[in-house]
């Protein structure tokens, strides 16, 4: 096959989308794999951002305090101190603390981990992702229950560095 050919077929490769093709005769064995596939292989890691959490001064008392509405829940709690890292959901999905139902947890409160290492996966579209800890630290708090659905950008865990 002539060079001509290759880049033929390389163009008709990437202008279908396909994720792989392999040809194979007498003479050579050609395999193509395109950088996007049609459908992405399983499983990706994703990347949580993470938020250093910053101290809320105190706001001044109003010259007219308005009456609670009936039903307000309480006032929303402070999940991380000012030293401390929370890991969001960088993807809506289901939480996972282990790779399977059958396995130890990625990480445990009090558990030392590194840059890199992961905490915990979240599927979403049947696609397993693993979130992996962008600081170094020990886990303060989990925050999620195993196989409980997240949100995007709903904390996870907290990281005292």
């Amino acid at each position: 096959m002539d060079l001509e050919r290759i880049r033929e077929l390389l163009k008709l490769v990437a202008d279908s989308g396909v994720a792989e093709v392999e040809i194979e005769d007498e003479e050579f064995r050609l395999l193509v794999r395109t950088s996007h596939p049609a459908l992405p292989p399983a499983p990706q890691i994703a990347h949580a951002p993470m938020h250093a959490v910053a101290p809320v001064a105190a706001a001044p008392a109003a010259v007219n305090p308005q009456p609670e509405a009936p039903g307000a829940g309480p006032a929303p709690i402070s999940i991380a101190n000012a030293n401390e890292v929370v890991v969001n959901a960088p993807i809506v999905g289901t939480f996972y603390a282990s790779p399977s139902p059958d396995s130890d947890a990625f990480v445990s409160v009090g558990d030392t981990v590194q840059v890199g290492d992961v905490l915990c996966i979240i599927e979403a579209m049947k696609l397993m992702n693993e979130i992996e800890a962008e600081v170094s630290g020990t886990v303060r708090k989990i925050l999620v229950d195993d196989a409980q659905p997240v949100q995007y950008d709903e904390p996870l865990f907290v990281i005292e560095p």
